[in-house]
């Protein structure tokens, strides 16, 4: 499922045009996006948590060469799924 596909879902159980459900879906990335990218943790209740992970700088190999590389410190996003989300999957 893509972002489409979900706005026309909210759209038909709605009653709103799918343009308007897109510019909301959008608008609900975005500003998941900024408040992980300000180092937030974004909480949906029933859904689960996004939060930002950092990854110090490590050395690593070139596989194809073998040789020691060094790999920059990175941040990345992780998620982790609410309870309620996780009864919904086992059944």
């Amino acid at each position: 499922m893509n972002s489409s596909e979900i706005a026309d879902q909210i759209a038909a159980a709605h009653g709103l045009t799918k343009a308007d459900a897109k510019k909301i879906v959008d608008a609900v990335f975005v500003a998941i996006a900024d408040a992980a990218a300000n180092g937030d943790e974004i909480s949906l209740p029933g859904f689960g948590k996004f939060k930002v992970k950092n990854n110090p700088a490590r050395e690593g190999r070139n596989p194809a060469t073998g040789a020691v590389m060094q790999i920059a410190a990175s941040r990345k996003l992780g998620f982790s799924a609410a309870k309620g989300l996780k009864d919904k999957l086992n059944g």
